[in-house]
């Protein structure tokens, strides 16, 4: 491959090659795999960190001063580095490790109502794009405090309405918490804009970047959010490791999610004095296999040339696109003309799950069902859609065998 001044040319078919599970077959057909917002398929190095960390340097974290203890800890901070550069944030103690995005949620949202950010009538905005887990906390979080949800509504196209998140802002609100890229929609939203609009109000806001990570450059720092979140398993990661990106001054201000060994600096039964950020949060051992491989998963990606890789994506996602469009009895749900690689559609007369039973006949891994986004269900009236997320390592021929198959189906069941 060359090599550019942005990392290496971008090669669809040597990037499949870095991927083992690509060459396998499923019901007697070459997979095809389409399910990559669920998550993404592992490059054979990702998988060799996690056996290398189990067969070479198992020991734990920060407490031993033996050879593999120092090993194991000086590779887990190396990849707190490695997510560091990738966010572009600017430092790693504002990197926590967690074992998600959902955690990720989940650990700021209790942290803040410890801290007693929340008062009695205080509103957080969301959206009606939102994953559960970017709603379900919230809820648990109000139902303790009293704090009130206010919803920004989506159009048609599937697009945030500005206007009417301007018009959310009050003396009330407190926090904003919306997706970079819809899991259901594709819609990649102007969390830049919003954010600035959120600030001007001084109020903080997380962004859920769970969809975005793999597909285009992050810059924390340009979109100035006061938190991220991501997880490793959608970023070409292991399972059970992501991190939370958060702006130092509200990290050193939070208290600990949970308690335990590792967060501690000193424990009477009396008083416990907590370590510094980011240790605080990362209470227990940790997924140190899953940290030391997510790092190697950046790698992978930062060694690629991303503007390639996000021309890549966009050229599957328009291709796609104007090949469903042409038949007569599909529906895409979430045309935003600013999306990610992700087509939900429905057929009429054929309900989602059996047209992923049936395409799963064909050797092609699709996601059927709510996508847990029920609201967005709610939103287009439709229970649920059958999904087609694209990655790096899909080609137009993939898409090509999936529109025969589709064809196929719709026309053994009329």
């Amino acid at each position: 491959m060359e090599t550019g001044e942005k990392g290496v040319k971008f090669d669809v078919q040597k990037i499949r090659e870095q991927f083992p599970i690509l060459n396998r077959e499923v019901n007697g057909k070459q997979l095809v795999y389409f399910d990559n917002a669920a998550t993404t398929q592992k490059p054979q190095r990702v998988i060799d960190a996690v056996k290398n960390y189990y067969e070479f340097e198992n020991a734990n974290v920060h407490r031993g001063i033996h050879y593999l203890s120092e090993l194991a800890t000086d590779k887990y901070e190396d990849s707190r580095v490695k997510v560091q550069k990738f966010l572009n944030a600017k430092e790693s103690s504002e990197i926590v490790f967690t074992r998600g995005t959902t955690e990720g949620i989940n650990l700021l949202s209790v942290s803040l109502c410890r801290d007693d950010f929340f008062k009695e009538g205080d509103e957080i905005i969301i959206s009606n794009m939102e994953h559960h887990s970017n709603i379900v906390p919230w809820q648990l979080i109000a139902k303790r405090t009293g704090i009130k949800l206010k919803v920004v509504p989506i159009t048609d196209a599937g697009e945030l309405d500005f206007d009417a998140y301007k018009n959310l802002f009050s003396s009330k609100t407190k926090f904003v918490s919306l997706v970079h890229v819809s899991n259901t929609l594709g819609t990649i939203n102007p969390v830049k804009e919003a954010i600035k609009i959120a600030h001007e109000n001084d109020v903080p806001v997380l962004i859920d970047g769970a969809q975005a990570t793999a597909h285009f450059p992050l810059d924390v720092q340009d979109l100035d959010c006061d938190f991220y979140v991501f997880s490793g398993h959608k970023t070409f990661g292991p399972t059970g490791i992501g991190a939370l990106y958060g702006k130092k001054e509200f990290l050193e201000k939070l208290p600990p999610y949970q308690g335990g060994g590792e967060m501690i600096r000193d424990v009477t039964f009396e008083k416990t004095t907590y370590e510094g950020t980011p240790l605080k949060f990362e209470a227990g051992t940790p997924n140190i296999a899953g940290s030391i491989a997510l790092g190697e998963a950046l790698d992978f990606l930062s060694g690629l040339d991303r503007e390639e890789v996000e021309t890549h994506e966009n050229e599957l996602l328009k291709y796609a696109t104007q090949k469903i469009s042409e038949i007569k009895k599909v529906r895409i749900i979430g045309t935003a003309p600013n999306k990610s690689a992700v087509i939900s559609f429905v057929v009429d007369g054929i309900h989602h799950y059996d047209i992923g039973t049936m395409m799963d006949t064909y050797g092609i891994a699709l996601r059927t069902g709510h996508h847990c986004t029920q609201p967005i269900m709610a939103r287009y009236g439709v229970t649920g859609t059958a999904r087609a997320s694209f990655a790096l390592y899909n080609t137009k021929e993939e898409i090509d065998n999936f529109i025969d198959a589709l064809n196929k189906i719709i026309k053994m069941f009329s």
